[in-house]
């Protein structure tokens, strides 16, 4: 569906260069939902402004079903932005329209009959369940009802991709979890491939079926949600998740203790396997945190022990946790 080849986006400032977005390489399936995740400045709404050509990269080349949006110009590059929609962190809504106006707005510039944009406007209200604020204005809508406005109206073209850029980074917990479960379902219902940018993680365990994390403007990692959590390569990703879960809470409770991160799949859940590997091995194994977390519809465990004293005791736990097929990263104090 999407495909980006070593992408690069090079800004100029007082005589100065800056590659805000350096060789990157994507392939987003038609159907997904791919998470772009990093800390701020690494590159991320650069990234997706280049994918329906707000930015142009400077080097490297964007494809769409096998042609590249590089070369589109005039009418092409209108129907692009109609294939790829976008919404933003902060609505973008037309203040002096009601919400079905701002909705049907794309319809009318693209002269689409009244009677016919009448319709679909009341079909993508019902999909994002605001049918009974057609007649409202923007300012009279809560944060949540004003992305759902937005969701609706870059709906309106029939999109094959909806790229979504901080989405939700605007609003409080409990209408993120709403506007996720919206584009969850729309993803579900009309097969729309979505591409989302966070630095939220999560916003990415929550919908996310694959993931790149960016790190000053590169892919530091990629792949599907779970690989790339439970099994993190890189320093960003070890910056930014550890491992599934929140890895600051152990640190700063035990600041100077080596650790070791734990992470196993929700078949094990129920298994001993820490009690039994003490027996086992005779290794006392201290545990500073454990919890579970859902990761794209499936359960798994975490936990943060105290590393063993003894480099050898260290060495044979890791070993005989590997062999329980647990995922294991050590963590300096």
């Amino acid at each position: 569906m999407l495909k980006l080849v070593n992408v690069t986006k090079t800004f100029y400032s007082d005589g100065k260069e800056f590659d805000a977005v350096k060789n990157v390489s994507l392939e987003i399936k038609k159907g997904e939902i791919f998470g772009i995740i990093g800390l701020s400045g690494a590159g991320k709404s650069t990234l997706i402004r280049c994918m329906n050509r707000l930015e142009t990269p400077t080097s490297g080349d964007i494809l769409i079903d096998g042609e590249s949006i590089l070369k589109m110009r005039g009418k092409q590059l209108i129907q692009l932005r109609k294939k790829v929609t976008m919404i933003f962190q902060q609505f973008n809504l037309l203040m002096q329209r009601t919400v079905a106006k701002n909705v049907r707005y794309p319809l009318e510039l693209a002269g689409v009959p009244r009677a016919k944009a009448n319709q679909r406007v009341r079909e993508l209200l019902e999909i994002v369940g605001l049918s009974d604020k057609a007649d409202n204005y923007p300012a009279q809508l809560s944060g949540g009802q004003k992305q759902r406005v937005a969701i609706a109206r870059a709906l309106a073209s029939d999109p094959e991709v909806l790229l979504c850029d901080e989405a939700t980074s605007a609003l409080d917990p409990m209408t993120t979890q709403s506007i996720l479960s919206l584009l969850q379902d729309i993803n579900r219902r009309l097969g729309i491939t979505i591409v989302i940018i966070t630095h939220e993680m999560a916003v990415i365990r929550q919908i996310c079926t694959h993931v790149a994390i960016l790190d000053g403007g590169e892919v530091a990692e990629e792949g599907s949600v779970d690989e790339v959590f439970t099994h993190t390569r890189s320093e960003a990703g070890r910056r930014l998740f550890g491992f599934v879960g929140d890895r600051s809470k152990p640190v700063e409770e035990s600041p100077d203790v080596p650790m070791m991160h734990i992470v196993f799949d929700g078949m094990k859940l129920t298994e001993p396997i820490i009690s039994e590997l003490t027996l086992r091995t005779g290794i006392p194994i201290n545990i500073l945190y454990a919890d579970i977390n859902l990761l794209g519809g499936k359960r798994y465990g975490q936990m943060t022990i105290e590393r063993p004293k003894d480099e050898a005791d260290a060495r044979r736990l890791i070993e005989a946790l590997r062999q329980e097929g647990v995922t294991v990263q050590e963590v300096s104090a």
